[in-house]
């Protein structure tokens, strides 16, 4: 499996440079995470030791025994929605925060993470398709609420995060995609610099994603082979 992962990673590093060289992106701006939602921590040690910095896991339960066991051997990312009653586990097992999707939300993590003195970095998620199946606040109250979490001293805001629409017309992928990133625009007026994360794109839309400006991308099962079934 070792050899799997690691033939898998050469061949997203080539699409990536493809898709870089295609839309006229540099390369280095362009950062990887590794979704390992239900793989074993091995599966992660085998891709850290192939190159990956960044997974990115989807549920508290399955992500803690598998950090407690690696240990800060990669930068940990919450992928997945995050229940209120799930914080304070979450600021104690991961290093960023990508779904952040409600005031109330950001609220419990700036106070989870004020108790254990620790400052979060994190993600607005924007639902910028409008669908019900996925989470993240609405295209028209983005804004808003990036300016609240601003705010917030516990909260590093660095940036925000989308799901591209269910679909296979690339030209309705690439539009909402670019809505994204008009999004993240108006973001840095209101933060500043330290805005610069735009994690959009997946293993079947990441060269789209890039091509609209994507600084991060989320790729699991290119990575790791399709996802054994929930027990």
């Amino acid at each position: 499996m070792k050899e799997t992962i690691a033939a898998n990673l050469m061949e997203i590093h080539g699409r990536i440079a493809e898709a870089c060289e295609e839309y006229e992106r540099d390369i280095h701006d362009i950062n990887l995470v590794a979704i390992s939602k239900r793989h074993p921590a091995s599966y992660i040690q085998m891709a850290v030791a192939a190159g990956v910095h960044n997974i990115g896991e989807s549920r508290i339960q399955e992500a803690e025994p598998k950090v407690v066991e690696l240990g800060p051997i990669a930068r940990f990312h919450m992928v997945g929605h995050l229940q209120s009653n799930k914080v304070k586990t979450a600021v104690q097992v991961f290093d960023v925060i990508q779904s952040v999707d409600s005031l109330k939300l950001a609220q419990e993590i700036d106070r989870r993470a004020g108790e254990i003195d620790r400052t979060i970095e994190c993600l607005v998620q924007v639902n910028i398709s409008g669908e019900e199946s996925k989470s993240g606040v609405a295209p028209e109250e983005t804004l808003e609420l990036v300016r609240q979490v601003n705010e917030m001293p516990h909260i590093d805001l660095t940036g925000l995060m989308t799901i591209g629409p269910l679909t296979d017309d690339e030209d309705d992928i690439r539009e909402a995609f670019a809505r994204c990133r008009e999004l993240f625009k108006q973001g840095q007026d209101i933060v500043g610099n330290g805005f610069d994360q735009l994690s959009m794109g997946m293993s079947d839309d990441f060269p789209l994603a890039i091509a609209e400006g994507s600084t991060m991308i989320r790729v699991g099962t290119a990575i790791f082979g399709q996802r054994p079934p929930l027990n």
